[in-house]
């Protein structure tokens, strides 16, 4: 029976002694130790190889938007805004004529003229250029009559009036008197437009 006692508290003597050793002497903890550190790092080099894809991929993504923004901004052919035509050049206005002194003399005296009795464009071209007239050059008296701005129509009219004032007149007699070459040389659509006036 002693052998089997000597074995026994050989197995127990070495159970003690490995349990009393201290921690850092044991396997299991360099063993445990070692699965840690290899957790640590691989979860390290996992997590910096998301960060790197997450990089390239944000680089990426930067890239392609900034890549499309143009194409979306940049305006098609059919867009584009067709260019403004510039403006006309406004024309200069026309120096006006020096005028002679037999033109400035026969516009004064046209108005002259006007402010007492009624004229006809022709008959005052006639009067200023007729030698029982003002004797002004024909040419003068057309350009001092072309400077008046004056309705013919109502100057009719006035001749009109002033004819009834001193005689009568039936229509066709005062139409025939305002148009006569011999009389006032108004034309036949001023004559009747003053015979309407004066109620003939």
């Amino acid at each position: 029976m002693q052998p089997k006692n000597t074995k026994a508290e050989g197995k127990a003597a070495k159970a003690y002694a490995k349990a009393s050793r201290p921690w850092f002497k044991k396997k299991r903890w360099w063993l445990a130790g070692g699965v840690l550190i290899l957790i640590i790092a691989i979860a390290a080099g996992g997590s910096g190889g998301g960060d790197d894809d997450n990089t390239a991929n944000d680089d990426n993504g930067s890239s392609s938007t900034e890549n499309s923004t143009p194409d979306a901004e940049a305006p098609s052919e059919g867009d584009e805004p067709e260019p403004e035509p510039e403006p006309e050049p406004e024309p200069e206005p026309e120096p006006e004529p020096e005028l002679t002194a037999s033109q400035e003399n026969a516009i004064e005296a046209a108005e002259n003229y006007l402010s007492f009795a009624g004229f006809s464009k022709k008959g005052l071209i006639r009067q200023l250029s007729s030698p029982a007239g003002d004797n002004y050059p024909k040419a003068d008296a057309v350009f001092a009559v072309n400077q008046l701005d004056v309705d013919w129509r109502e100057e009719a009219v006035e001749s009109a009036e002033q004819y009834l004032e001193f005689t009568s007149f039936s229509r066709d007699g005062l139409i025939q008197q305002l148009t006569s070459s011999a009389g006032d040389m108004y034309t036949l659509a001023e004559a009747e437009y003053a015979a309407d006036k004066v109620g003939l």
